[in-house]
């Protein structure tokens, strides 16, 4: 079960709320222990041999344009809308990473996002090289989540029936 803040409340019998896993990282961006730094390093080189790849096939699409002699308008256009979607994929991409997406608007932003994939991508890189993406976030979570629970813990401590009255 999950909360507003995306964290997990744990079991009966256990302790506190359990952090939230993230994609090919778990749980290991808690204490970054069992291959944390291996699945970051792995994480960093996939995506951005991912974006390479992408950067290939975008470039033999390009070529398909120049040899049908669409014109220069059309391959200027092209050129500019994976340009523009690409940034725009790796600014919604980076914020994600801080703070949680309105589901809403990435229904709406998702063909841009899908055309734009080369800027996810690269986002994806670049965050990997300090952090596991979204750790940053989901740490917030997990510790406001446990603050709240160390809060609610202390306050129900002891049976109020032994409580002195005023």
């Amino acid at each position: 079960m999950s909360d507003d803040t995306g964290t997990q409340e744990a079991p009966a019998g256990s302790t506190g709320p359990r952090p939230e896993p993230i994609r090919l990282f778990g749980t290991t961006w808690v204490d970054h222990d069992q291959g944390y730094t291996a699945r970051r390093i792995a994480a960093a080189a996939g995506s951005l041999a991912a974006a390479v790849v992408s950067c290939l096939i975008l470039r033999f699409a390009f070529q398909g344009l120049q040899l049908a002699d669409t014109g220069s308008f059309v391959t200027v256009m092209v050129v500019a809308m994976f340009a523009v979607c690409s940034a725009l994929a790796f600014r919604h991409t980076w914020g994600g990473f801080s703070e949680r997406p309105d589901p809403d608007r990435q229904a709406s932003l998702r063909g841009l996002l899908t055309i734009g994939f080369v800027g996810s991508l690269l986002a994806y890189f670049v965050r990997s090289l300090t952090e596991a993406p979204g750790e940053r976030l989901h740490r917030e979570e997990y510790e406001k989540a446990r603050e709240q629970y160390e809060k609610r813990a202390t306050r129900r401590s002891g049976n109020p029936r032994n409580r002195r009255r005023a």
